[in-house]
C-alpha cells in the first residue's frame, strides 16, 4: 500500500455505512485525517436490497477511531439540500474544515428502460447524479472561501463509460458524473481545487451482494451475453473495495495535484474490449 500524509486534513465521505464508502473512510484515516461519515441509513421504497443502515455508519466511525483518528457519523440523504448543507455546516463546526470530498453514495436496482418506473428513475439520478452535485456545492463553496485549494472525487463506474443493459438509469446517471466531474474541474481551477471520477468495474459490496441476492446471477449473466465478461483480469471476479479506495487516495493526495478533470477506470480491463 502507498503511503500519503492527510495529517490534519478532513475527509467528508457519503455513502459510507458500508462497501466502498467504509473503505474509503478507513483508508483516509490509516493515512492520518479525520472523518466524516454520512449515509441516508434506511432502505429506499424502489431499491429491492438492504442499504446501509445508521448502526453500520456507526461502525464505520469506530473504524475510524480505530485507526487513532477523529470521526462524525451523520445521518444524510444526498438527494435533499437541507440535510447536504446542515452536515457540511456541522462538519465544519466539529473540525473547522474540510480538504477531502468523496462523493460516493449509489445503489442501482436493475429495469429495462421501457419497463421502469419514474419513482425509480428519479431515485437512481436524484442519488448519483444530484448525490454529487449537492456535496460538490456545499463543500465546494467551503474550499472557495477559505482559499487553500482542495480534493474532490466522485465514484463513477464503468457504466459512466459504456451502456449496460437493464441498467438505463445507473448508466445515464454515472455518465453525468463524468461530464459534472469535467465542467467543475474546470470551473474550480482558479482556487487549486482538483475535481476527478473513478469508474470501477463490478466491486465485491454488500450491494452487489444484495442484487444478487434478490434477481439471482442472470443479471450479470445478460451483461455478459451481450458484452463479454465483465474483466480482463481475472474474468467474471469481481474486485475488492480497497482497489477503489487506492485511487481515491492518490486522487486525494498531492501526488495527483496537477491532476483534474478525468475519469479514472479500475476496472481490470473491463472497458478496453
Amino acid at each position: 500500500m502507498v503511503t500519503y500524509d492527510f495529517s490534519g486534513q478532513v475527509a467528508f465521505v457519503t455513502g459510507a455505512a458500508h462497501g466502498q464508502g467504509r473503505s474509503h473512510a478507513q483508508h483516509y484515516a490509516t493515512h492520518g485525517a479525520d472523518v466524516v461519515v454520512t449515509d441516508i441509513g434506511h432502505n429506499v421504497d424502489t431499491v429491492p436490497y438492504d442499504l446501509g443502515t445508521l448502526d453500520e455508519l456507526d461502525e464505520t466511525a469506530s473504524m475510524v477511531e480505530d485507526e487513532g483518528q477523529a470521526a462524525l457519523a451523520i445521518e444524510m440523504d444526498v438527494r435533499e439540500e437541507a440535510e447536504v448543507q446542515a452536515a457540511v455546516e456541522e462538519a465544519l463546526d466539529e473540525f473547522g474544515r474540510i480538504d477531502m470530498l468523496a462523493n460516493n453514495a449509489g445503489y442501482w436496482p436493475p429495469s429495462d428502460v421501457v419497463e421502469m418506473d419514474e419513482a425509480m428513475w428519479n431515485d437512481v439520478i436524484d442519488t448519483l447524479l444530484k448525490g454529487v452535485w449537492l456535496p460538490s456545492k456545499h463543500v465546494g463553496k467551503h474550499f472557495i472561501e477559505r482559499g487553500d485549494g482542495g480534493k474532490i472525487v466522485s465514484t463513477s463506474s464503468t457504466a459512466g463509460l459504456v451502456g449496460v443493459p437493464g441498467f438505463g438509469h445507473y448508466v445515464a446517471g454515472k455518465h453525468g458524473v463524468i461530464g459534472l466531474t469535467k465542467t467543475l474541474a474546470l470551473e474550480m481551477a482558479e482556487y487549486d481545487v482538483n475535481v476527478n471520477a473513478v469508474c470501477p468495474t463490478g466491486v465485491d459490496t454488500p450491494g452487489i451482494e444484495g442484487l444478487l441476492e434478490s434477481y439471482g446471477e442472470e443479471v450479470f449473466e445478460e451483461i455478459g451475453a451481450l458484452s463479454g465478461p465483465l474483466n480482463v483480469i481475472e474474468p467474471g471476479e469481481l474486485i475488492e473495495a480497497r482497489d477503489i479506495s487506492e485511487a481515491y487516495m492518490w486522487l486525494s493526495s498531492d501526488a495527483a495535484r496537477y491532476v483534474t478533470g478525468i475519469a479514472l477506470p479500475v476496472d481490470a480491463g473491463a472497458t478496453a474490449k
